[in-house]
């Protein structure tokens, strides 16, 4: 979920529990808040544990709370806050910039888990953080370590994902973390996505999963291909994520704002661009 924030750059509450209702009204079974998605990186520990707990008492899905960055205390500290809040889960991604070796990334996530009794999802997204969370360290945690329950994966490796899915524990749960991978990864065994571009096409997701529930892969297929141009609006070079779903939502009649810098300025033309791309979205589902 995008952070929404006021003409003046501040965190709006009360916007941020309108998009909530909102994305669960389309379909959307649980929620993460101040994952990249939310700008995490921009948001302050306060404006954080603000957005944890206003969200999750506004919805009943689950909520999951992006704690985690490249400070193993700071994080743990968060993690421990954040689980008095009412979110059902921790979301915890790859320490970025610091690039720690396999041993440290092991020791960094099983202090996040040890400081909440909540579930934990690794977050694996190498494009980001500069370090990929090897296979072997995902099993290890996997095997070792109780809450630790799933993987968000955006590593654009369906043949290591097949991989950890079959050497993981039965009730550990891969996600897809990447629009464009979830049809891919859900051949090897992924159960769900936590997206992007699900803030306009989460009716489109509803469709695919319950097509490939009923083993009609060539629906699923289809489905999967009227949303390849909302993958590929939801990132790039000149607007990254989550510039563009922000663009997007505001042209929906959500008031998201724009982006905190870094992320900023938003390329001229964005919003004109988004209403194509959903124009033609709604057009392709008939």
């Amino acid at each position: 979920m995008v952070t929404p924030f006021d003409a003046a750059g501040d965190l709006d509450i009360d916007v941020a529990v309108e998009l909530a209702q909102w994305l669960v009204g389309q379909g959307n079974e649980g929620l993460v808040v101040a994952g990249t998605t939310g700008e995490s990186p921009a948001l302050s520990v306060d404006e954080k544990l603000t957005l944890f707990e206003a969200v999750a008492a506004a919805v009943t899905v689950p909520v999951i709370a992006g704690t985690t960055g490249s400070n193993t205390r700071a994080d743990a500290a968060l993690t421990a806050q954040a689980s008095s809040l009412g979110v059902a889960g921790i979301l915890a991604v790859c320490p970025y910039y610091n690039r720690p070796s396999q041993a440290g990334l092991a020791a960094h996530f099983t202090a996040i888990a040890e400081h909440t009794d909540l579930p934990v999802v690794l977050y694996d997204i190498p494009i980001r953080t500069g370090r990929k969370i090897e296979s072997s360290t995902i099993l290890q945690l996997a095997r070792e370590v109780p809450n630790i329950v799933g993987l968000k994966d955006a590593a654009k490796n369906p043949a290591a994902t097949a991989s950890v899915v079959a050497d993981s524990p039965d009730d550990f749960e891969v996600y897809s973390g990447d629009g464009s991978m979830t049809l891919p990864l859900l051949a090897v065994g992924a159960v769900g996505v936590i997206g992007v571009s699900t803030h306009w096409c989460a009716s489109d997701q509803v469709e695919m999963f319950d097509a490939w529930d009923r083993n009609d892969a060539a629906a699923a297929q289809r489905i999967n291909a009227r949303q390849l141009e909302s993958y590929a609006f939801e990132s790039g070079d000149a607007a990254p994520n989550p510039v563009p779903s922000k663009a997007m939502l505001r042209t929906l009649g959500i008031a998201v704002g724009e982006c905190r810098l870094p992320m900023g300025p938003e390329p001229a033309g964005l919003e004109d661009e988004a209403r194509n791309v959903h124009s033609r979205l709604v057009a392709a589902r008939g």
